[in-house]
């Protein structure tokens, strides 16, 4: 019965041109390329926007790998670093998250403490999509 059930379902996938793997992915991801400290946004499979990043400075760490986003803070203030404003802030390993800056003269090159910044209003953008796709509908991928 469980065979027969995911073989409708796969069908009815394929017919309406969607396949398995596409019906479970995110419908937001945020990719960012530490080598060459940008950041390129999709929504439903389609590339949306390309922005400057910055990833760990020299002696620290931005950890690579994919998440989920865990939860979002619109006016987060960091407690690990003087209460830094971290606007717009998505997090998704630990106390790792995407989020603004008022550094912005810095973006596109390696300045953080291993967080990934951008500019707040494309932080702004990208978290009120999370927002609105949802945080199980929004991945965030690092890699070199």
């Amino acid at each position: 019965m469980r065979m027969r059930f995911f073989a409708l379902v796969s069908m009815l996938l394929l017919s309406a041109g969607i396949g398995l793997h596409e019906a479970e992915a995110a419908t937001v991801v945020a990719k960012v390329d530490i080598s060459t400290q940008t950041m390129t946004v999709t929504h439903n499979g389609k590339v949306k926007y390309r922005w400057k990043v910055s990833t760990a400075r020299a002696g620290k760490v931005t950890p690579t790998g994919s998440w989920t986003a865990k939860w979002l803070s619109r006016n987060h203030r960091s407690s690990r670093y003087n209460n830094a404003p971290m606007p717009y802030s998505i997090f998704y390993n630990g106390n790792y998250a995407v989020h603004g800056t008022n550094q912005i003269s810095r973006l596109g090159r390696p300045a953080s403490a291993g967080c990934v910044r951008l500019n707040p209003a494309h932080a702004k953008i990208l978290y009120e999509l999370a927002q609105r796709e949802g945080l199980k509908n929004t991945q965030i991928i690092v890699h070199r």
